[in-house]
């Protein structure tokens, strides 16, 4: 109990250093967004691509951590029930994470297409790519809210493992065909990419919504696992069925 106590103490102080500098990190990063040179033909309308870049490429990253995650799952489940809990809960927030990341990639990639193209959507291969991913996390969220007891882990899992398909697809879509997206930001070859004067702002956004995404999904995983922890209690009779506020939904 003392150990567990201690360990719970190292791990909110821990939270909460990490919060301080991200929130350091995102100031930079907005800073460095917001005096960055204007672009040539877009104006200042363009600092929008500071959001979008770092959420897309991120979007990227949290999809192949629930992919491992549910993997990881499918291997423990019937090996050891405790770390099968760890790696379910841990699949959850990170597609919990892909949802808020993509979503907020699609919104800011249509403030951009509307800027620089005059339309809000096209669909090309890389734009539909994109929205079959979200939908397939929005998906695998649905899955796991509306399907019967004792089958969500392993089918969330398996559409998480199919899910994780669509990345390479979406990510070289602008290399394998002629989309109306611009060329690869880095190594798109010789026409492509952006002025070296804004790398700094490129970095320091992907760099401070890393780190809130890490944040989001530290969080997130240590509420399921307290949720999944009062769920089990309920079923070996250790609680009675009334949830604490906050927990209405573990029954």
């Amino acid at each position: 109990m003392i150990e567990t106590s201690r360990k719970s103490g190292f791990f909110a102080i821990l939270g909460r250093l990490w919060f301080v500098l991200t929130a350091v990190v995102l100031i930079i990063g907005f800073y460095e967004a917001m005096t960055a040179p204007k672009e040539a033909t877009m104006g200042n309308l363009y600092r929008v691509f500071f959001y979008h870049f770092p959420h897309t490429i991120l979007s990227f990253i949290f999809p192949y951590l629930n992919c491992g995650a549910s993997l990881l799952f499918l291997w423990w489940r019937s090996r050891n029930i405790e770390r099968a809990a760890k790696a379910d809960a841990f699949a959850l927030a990170s597609a919990e994470v892909t949802v808020l990341y993509t979503s907020i990639g699609l919104a800011t990639g249509m403030l951009w297409g509307r800027a620089a193209w005059g339309i809000w959507w096209t669909w090309d291969e890389r734009l539909t790519t994109y929205l079959l991913l979200w939908l397939l996390y929005v998906s695998y969220l649905l899955v796991r809210q509306f399907s019967s007891a004792g089958q969500t882990g392993v089918v969330s899992a398996v559409l998480a493992i199919f899910a994780a398909v669509d990345i390479p697809i979406c990510y070289m879509s602008i290399r394998w065909w002629r989309t109306q997206h611009p060329a690869p930001v880095f190594g798109g070859g010789a026409d492509s990419g952006i002025d070296p004067s804004m790398y700094a702002a490129v970095l320091w956004n992907v760099a401070a919504w890393a780190m809130w995404g890490a944040m989001i999904l530290g969080y997130r995983y240590a509420l399921e696992r307290r949720r999944q922890q009062y769920a089990a209690a309920i079923a070996f009779g250790f609680l009675s069925n009334d949830p604490p506020p906050g927990f209405e939904g573990a029954r």
